[in-house]
């Protein structure tokens, strides 16, 4: 009787231990409740958005002397872009949320492909440069700003189709995604004037790329916003930030089919 009223003297075997605490906790079904085994993603993925595009977008305007295009902050573009937003990527996937896993995803690599372009070890910029010659000076050619543009071109394709998809979501995500169309347009129209002349469409490029930071700088500060409601949230805080719900805005794509049967 001792034993059972002190738990320190229960003696367990092996075979009950691993049953207890070391067996799949599948479902009646078999197959796993990932809702319940894991906690949320997405804060995970807001950190890594804001902690990398805050800081860039006010390299972009040049605030209290910033600048460089953000190449001060290349390993934040490694390790808060693109790990954390893939991580939170692959966490989205496995718990069945298609869209968010896409747009982390997305945003990640891009995160990792932005910062391998301003690693000198990856020659993206090197390649451009002519032999013998300093290799930033391969920043200065038209092959290699009008290729940057392109890629920049297609984000801003990709960051729309997201921006098109949110209007069923919230607020905040709008706002973030469009501001997004807007640092992908301006960025990629000012390597354009870039390409076209270096030396003489540097001023026109310089206030795209302001334009660029001011567009990255509202999709940062909603990002911001994001963030604080969903950890809040997440503590069960008695104050909730409102996200502003679209999700009766549009009417279901399930709901008008069934309508229609």
């Amino acid at each position: 009787m001792q034993q059972l009223r002190n738990a320190q003297t229960i003696n367990m075997s092996a075979e009950l231990f691993e049953k207890l605490f070391l067996s799949r906790h599948d479902s009646i079904s078999g197959t796993v409740d990932w809702r319940k085994s894991l906690g949320n993603p997405t804060p995970i993925a807001l950190v890594g958005i804001v902690i990398s595009l805050t800081p860039l977008s006010c390299d972009l305007m040049g605030l209290l002397g910033a600048g460089g295009n953000g190449a001060a902050g290349v390993a934040t573009y490694y390790f808060f872009g693109g790990l954390l937003l893939l991580l939170a990527a692959l966490l989205e996937w496995l718990m069945g949320n298609t869209f968010p896993s896409v747009v982390f995803a997305a945003y990640g690599a891009f995160f990792f492909s932005f910062g391998g372009t301003l690693t000198p070890s990856f020659a993206a910029f090197a390649s451009y440069a002519p032999a013998g010659a300093d290799p930033a000076s391969g920043l200065r050619t038209q092959a290699f700003n009008a290729s940057f543009g392109w890629i920049l071109v297609w984000m801003c394709v990709l960051s729309l189709m997201f921006f098109i998809c949110s209007l069923r979501t919230n607020i905040a995500l709008v706002t973030i995604f469009f501001s997004l169309v807007g640092v992908f347009g301006t960025l990629a129209g000012a390597y354009f004037f870039l390409a076209a002349n270096f030396d003489r469409n540097g001023s026109t490029a310089g206030t795209f790329v302001k334009a660029g930071g001011v567009c990255g700088f509202v999709a940062s500060m909603a990002t911001w916003w994001f963030l604080l409601s969903t950890l809040l949230d997440t503590v069960d805080f008695p104050i909730r930030l409102p996200l502003g719900d679209l999700s009766g805005w549009i009417e279901p794509g399930s709901a008008r089919r069934g309508s229609m049967a």
